[in-house]
């Protein structure tokens, strides 16, 4: 089991600070998703003119780099140039670290009403990918398709994934949106998506609308993020189904401390969720 932590639940955390304690707290690897003030990791002298000397530092450390978190949206048109350009910036930086996973998300624009043509929006995340995968070096990783935003429910996500048969895309399970959100077992997204799934994001949530820092609106109303093994979400019964059909990819830690900086700090929740899901067999 090869377990990661999304940098998204250490804002404050320079890098030194991220490859020291998480090394020291058991993890294997690192997702990047923000370092310190900047999300885009791409836009960072350490990651692009000192990104050799960057993935010596990781090395050191004892680590590796598990995987991009991008903000690429491939299902909404508005975003093609946006999506070319990080693209573009990503390509590189992956290759220079070592790392073939680059998480990418679907988005979309919905209807007056909301809702979203998702054959037709899966048709435009096709052609997106098409070009994404046709620049230099993109087909050497892996564009990881997260089951996030308009892409919770699992048959909805297979609408894009079952199309392309590229080894040079998958997906991102977060068993926290298929099952909070989704309103699906473990059993019926993998039976979807389980042979494209790459990559594996992880946090947990109870529900309740009297905590202070319950979420408001929408699909969050009422839920707040807590320990992992101490919410509602079936979290363990999702990693023990992948590790039953031998997945070999990282179970990754998402703790969206950047978003939600009322939530537990790093050093107290990244160790926690170690020996978690250490103890899961």
């Amino acid at each position: 089991m090869k377990l990661s932590v999304m940098t998204l639940g250490c804002p404050a955390w320079d890098l030194e600070t991220i490859l020291t304690r998480v090394k020291h707290y058991g993890f294997d690897a690192i997702d990047l998703r923000g370092v310190a003030g900047e999300i885009d990791i791409t836009r960072l002298p350490a990651f692009t003119t000192g990104v050799a000397e960057t993935r010596s530092r990781i090395d050191d450390a004892g680590l590796e780099v598990s995987g991009i978190s991008s903000s690429i949206a491939v299902c909404d048109p508005g975003h093609r140039e946006k999506n070319i350009d990080e693209a573009k910036r990503t390509i590189p930086v992956a290759l220079a670290l070592g790392t073939k996973n680059i998480r990418i998300f679907g988005g979309g624009k919905p209807d007056a009403s909301g809702h979203l043509n998702y054959a037709e929006a899966a048709k435009t995340g096709r052609d997106m990918i098409d070009e994404i995968l046709a620049l230099p070096g993109a087909n050497l990783l892996s564009w990881n398709f997260e089951t996030h935003d308009f892409w919770i429910k699992s048959i909805n996500c297979a609408l894009l994934l079952d199309t392309i048969t590229s080894p040079a895309f998958g997906a991102v399970w977060d068993i926290g949106h298929t099952s909070r959100v989704g309103g699906e077992t473990p059993e019926q997204s993998y039976a979807a998506i389980g042979p494209t799934i790459r990559y594996l994001h992880i946090k947990d949530a109870s529900c309740d609308h009297q905590h202070p820092h319950a979420m408001k609106g929408g699909f969050d109303e009422g839920w707040r993020y807590v320990i992992p093994g101490t919410g509602q979400l079936p979290l363990a019964q999702g990693v023990k189904l992948l590790l039953q059909n031998d997945y070999q990819g990282y179970f990754v830690f998402e703790h969206e401390k950047r978003w939600h900086p009322e939530l537990e700090e790093p050093e107290v929740i990244f160790p926690a969720f170690v020996q978690w899901i250490r103890s899961i067999h």
